[in-house]
């Protein structure tokens, strides 16, 4: 069993793929893998002006708005509009997608996953959840609230906003949030 505890306060900002905005990385599979090499992605966006998103070639996308009104998502010339916080919203990553702000700027948790390669499921949950990584896969969770605790063998690790705990192999331990977390659980493809 691995398990990485990744702070928020540890992540740096970097411009994004298209120079747009900026998002902070959380984890990537393989660890540290490029923009063109990673299997799955987590982010966090900022995003403060309309415009286009990056084109992420064989890549699907979970976006889930965590802080802020939402966007008007056009994908591919579709309109989907993305206003109920905390709804995971799923888009191929290869299709046109421009972004239009609803009522200022937002926070958006990106799930980028090649679909050749892996799958993604994203949830929010709030209480007590058992983290429970597939075989051969891994799980990701995303405090959004101060006071998250993770109960595991090894002790407790408190979790705040934005702190996240990667695990691969068997479960860690509970988690126990104060508010919500995003789960995000990766299988292969």
């Amino acid at each position: 069993m691995t398990v990485r505890i990744l702070r928020a306060a540890d992540l740096s900002p970097a411009p994004w793929k298209n120079g747009g905005g900026l998002t902070r990385e959380i984890a990537t599979g393989p660890e540290g893998a490029g923009a063109d090499a990673f299997d799955w992605r987590v982010s966090l966006a900022d995003v403060t002006a309309d415009g286009p998103f990056s084109a992420f070639p064989g890549v699907d996308r979970i976006l889930t708005v965590v802080e802020g009104a939402g966007m008007d998502l056009v994908v591919g010339g579709e309109h989907h509009i993305v206003d109920e916080p905390l709804w995971p919203h799923g888009f191929p990553g290869d299709l046109p997608t421009e972004g239009f702000l609803l009522g200022g700027p937002v926070v958006n948790l990106n799930v980028m996953y090649r679909r050749a390669r892996t799958r993604a499921e994203t949830a929010v949950v709030c209480g007590t959840v058992r983290l429970l990584p597939p075989e051969g896969g891994a799980v990701l969770t995303v405090s959004l609230d101060d006071g998250a605790e993770l109960e595991s063998v090894g002790g407790d690790v408190r979790l705040d906003r934005y702190d996240a705990v990667l695990a691969a192999g068997e479960s860690p331990g509970v988690l126990r949030t104060m508010g919500q977390a995003v789960l995000i659980t990766f299988s292969g493809g």
